[in-house]
């Protein structure tokens, strides 16, 4: 759900208990500085209209296994009028698995949770708002980010084969675990399939070490700085030397602090330990939501939780013909089931684009296709909570192309496009910004967002190419009715706009003529991203009221009457 405010305060009630190495019970300063927190959030509360009954302190292991645990939850319950709701062992695991479920649109794979002072391990399926996990919930082991680092030290202090020993500890019991939580066959048969099997991890010590992958990817600076959807390949994941190699390196790295930093060698010593004792893994996904998330998402009805992430952000953003708009951008995808567009573009990250075309409208044309480019990055969009990074990606590529694309940004900006690009690949980046030009079309007819009574068609079918071998003369095309035809061609796509026969002074303005000429552009091969994926493009446009097919020249508007 849209977020009004968040705050965070840097403590931690695991390293408060062992800051002499041995373990203590929670400061009196450390219980003060939480009542002052919880205090001022209370008067955030207040601020923002929230009832005290709609508030919950849900507290977890770290103070559930606190020496003087009631005495601190009374001293919080005194001063704030707040109850402390302490959730049972097994209930944190559950609570936490739904905090990556409301991460990710869909779940399906492994689940990890790694906190200061436990692991958790289950496994997770979350489809259309359901949700499926181990009957236990999740299996628990003291093998928190900070509670290893001790036990590391420890080993370490000792010598010989005590850290030998530690992982042969750690490794049986995560065997164990994943015995215990009775992984369903689908999905442990992911292992041998095409995508793969996947690891969904939060919690603290496994973001810090995926902000330093983050560090480390191929595509540099990486454009998006959240973790929440950052996903890596098991080969980059098990990568420890080059983990280590980053952090020891001195450099500033982003979101790792010296507390972080520092629990590098005990992560890396649990991520080696899940190589030797989890099925085969093919991609790693790194999520923001932990048990504050989840507990919010648990209490959800099934439709909310069913909704896509990035139409729940662009919902207030919508105009009144905002449907009108996603199904004409649906209509310019070509017909034909065989083949259709890169799967990761779907029908809910068209109607977020529809949704989202006029969010720039008031902005000055020279920042209106920058703007657009960082909106789910930095922007009006940036705090959707449960999109992946190329969801973020490809959103923001749409909405730049809506506002000019390439042409229309500043050097600087540029590169931030590039790098959206490279992160998406080609081929996804190509469909991405010819539905951009869709929607600056729609946004040049339309440019309230209301669409007229008599509104312009737009479709597309799959056609084949066949030179008439006459210079300068247009391809004849014949429409691709099968799928194997479809297969045994050359991909071209005819997208036909009919402007109807109310809308002849539109076709003459300035702007839906270059608007309707930037369809056809992209696709020529010299226009395809990174010269590497697209599809030709016929391009007909029609006017009843012009008298019949339009012929869009360079040098001015001529018409080819029927």
């Amino acid at each position: 759900m849209p977020t009004l405010y968040q705050d965070r305060v840097g403590i931690s009630l695991y390293d408060a208990q062992f800051r002499t190495g041995q373990k203590a019970p929670i400061p009196e300063s450390v219980t003060k500085d939480v009542v002052r927190s919880l205090l001022r959030f209370k008067s955030t509360c207040h601020n923002f209209g929230v009832q005290d009954t709609n508030v919950r302190i849900v507290a977890t292991e770290a103070t559930r296994q606190a020496i003087n645990s009631e005495e601190y939850r009374n001293q919080i319950e005194s001063a704030t009028g707040w109850k402390v709701e302490m959730l049972p062992k097994e209930e944190e695991g559950r609570v936490g698995a739904m905090g990556v479920v409301s991460s990710f649109n869909t779940v399906k794979g492994l689940m990890m949770d790694l906190g200061g002072g436990s692991t958790q391990i289950t496994w997770l399926i979350a489809e259309n708002g359901k949700v499926k996990m181990s009957e236990r919930g999740s299996v628990s082991m003291p093998y928190g980010a900070a509670a290893l680092s001790r036990r590391l030290e420890e080993a370490q202090t000792l010598g010989g084969s005590k850290i030998t020993e530690l992982r042969n500890e750690i490794t049986m019991n995560l065997r164990e675990a994943v015995k215990e939580i009775q992984i369903p066959k689908e999905i442990s048969d992911l292992s041998n399939s095409p995508e793969g099997l996947p690891l969904y991890l939060s919690g603290g010590g496994f973001r810090g070490w995926g902000f330093v992958l983050m560090s480390q990817h191929p595509v540099q600076p990486y454009p998006i700085p959240i973790i929440n959807g950052f996903k890596t390949s098991t080969k980059n994941f098990y990568n420890i030397e080059m983990v280590k190699t980053a952090v020891s390196s001195g450099d500033n790295l982003f979101r790792v602090s010296e507390r972080r930093a520092s629990q590098v060698p005990a992560v890396a010593l649990l991520v080696t330990c899940l190589l030797e004792a989890l099925p085969a893994i093919s991609t790693v996904h790194f999520a923001q939501g932990g048990v504050r998330e989840g507990s919010l998402f648990s209490s959800l009805p099934i439709d909310i939780k069913h909704q896509h992430p990035l139409v729940t952000v662009t919902e207030p953003h919508r105009s009144k013909s905002a449907s009108t708009f996603a199904d004409d951008i649906s209509k310019a995808i070509p017909s034909m089931d065989s083949k259709q567009i890169p799967s990761s573009i779907t029908q809910s990250l068209l109607t977020a684009f529809a949704q989202a075309m006029f969010i720039h409208n008031d902005m000055n044309k020279d920042i209106q296709s920058a703007s657009a480019l960082r909106s789910t990055t930095t922007g009006a969009l940036a705090s959707v909570h449960g999109a992946d990074h190329e969801d973020r990606a490809m959103l923001a590529i749409m909405l730049c192309e809506r506002w000019g694309g390439v042409g229309a940004l500043a050097p600087g900006d540029e590169q931030f496009y590039r790098r959206l690009i490279a992160l998406v690949g080609p081929e996804v980046a190509w469909w991405c910004s010819y539905f951009g030009k869709v929607g600056a079309l729609l946004g040049e007819i339309y440019p309230a967002g209301i669409a007229s009574q008599s509104k312009v068609v737009i479709n597309s079918h799959w056609i084949e190419e066949r030179a008439d071998g006459k210079k300068g003369k247009r391809l004849k095309i014949q429409q691709i009715t099968t799928s194997d035809s479809l297969a045994a061609h050359k991909m071209a796509f005819e997208v036909q706009i009919d402007f109807g026969k109310d809308e002849a002074a539109m076709i003459q303005s300035i702007g839906v003529k270059k608007a309707t000429k930037q369809i056809e552009k992209i696709g020529k091969k010299k226009n395809w991203l990174e010269g590497q994926s697209g599809h030709k493009i016929a391009l007909v446009v029609k006017s009843a009221a012009a008298g019949g097919i339009v012929d869009l020249k360079d040098d001015g508007l001529e018409l080819e009457f029927a």
